[in-house]
């Protein structure tokens, strides 16, 4: 029954994050969000092209994924399957990393999801909270400071595992949670790339249907795009 309630966990935990947040709330709004701004599903760029309240939305829905994996569903799977006290630490931190894949690689957008940050912090609220805060006020000191949204994800990121080892001690929560801040950090190489550019766009935007300059020198065009050009003027 231990490898079932592992294997259930794994797979739920991915369904929860594969749900699209981002991609839901524009496609309601008319917009295919995949196709304006970074081209990326996550609260940043609905934030960016869609307005704070849809932005806000996608943020807590998507950190609410993270946690409600990694608390609420562990709880349901380990009742169900009678898995023994000392193993739920263990689903816990397994379905923090389904949970999280599921979001950044959705198998419902052909494995094209968000960054993974939002629905990492919910994760951390549930497993290591004094370490997310600690990785939270660094975000917040950064953004205030650069005004890029990414220099701050990065930073935390990176200071994720460090801060969960200072706070925990736990060998195991380190590795895991540095394993989610590479992959988050994987995840910005295209805002890494226009970070050394010098093309990265600041702030999270003002909920206008356009494209900052950063973005339209990183974005490859789409078919939508081609088709739906203009002919020169004659």
């Amino acid at each position: 029954m231990q490898v079932v309630s592992y294997i259930a966990v794994m797979i739920g935990a991915y369904l929860v994050g594969s749900i699209p947040t981002g991609y839901l709330v524009a496609r309601a709004k008319g917009v295919d969000i995949r196709t304006v701004g970074s081209g990326n599903i996550g609260a940043t760029n609905v934030f960016r092209f869609l307005g704070k309240p849809a932005g806000i939305f996608v943020l807590v829905f998507d950190g609410l994924k993270g946690f409600a994996a990694c608390a609420w569903f562990v709880d349901g799977v380990a009742k169900i399957f009678a898995a023994p006290p000392g193993d739920e630490v263990y689903l816990r931190l397994v379905a923090g990393l389904a949970v999280v894949l599921g979001h950044n690689y959705t198998c419902w957008l052909r494995f094209k999801g968000g960054k993974g940050i939002a629905t990492s912090a919910g994760v951390l609220a549930g497993i290591v909270p004094v370490a997310l805060l600690i990785i939270l006020s660094l975000w917040i000191i950064l953004f205030s400071l650069t005004r890029y949204v990414s220099v701050g994800s990065l930073a935390a990121s990176f200071t994720l595992p460090f801060a969960t080892w200072f706070t925990t001690k736990n060998w195991t929560l380190t590795l895991v949670t540095g394993a989610m801040g590479v992959l988050a950090i994987y995840k910005h190489k295209g805002n890494i790339q226009r970070l050394l550019n010098g093309t990265e766009n600041h702030g999270a935007g003002s909920g206008r249907l356009g494209y900052g300059a950063g973005e339209i020198a990183a974005r490859k065009p789409t078919q939508r795009d081609v088709v739906g050009a203009r002919p020169p003027a004659r």
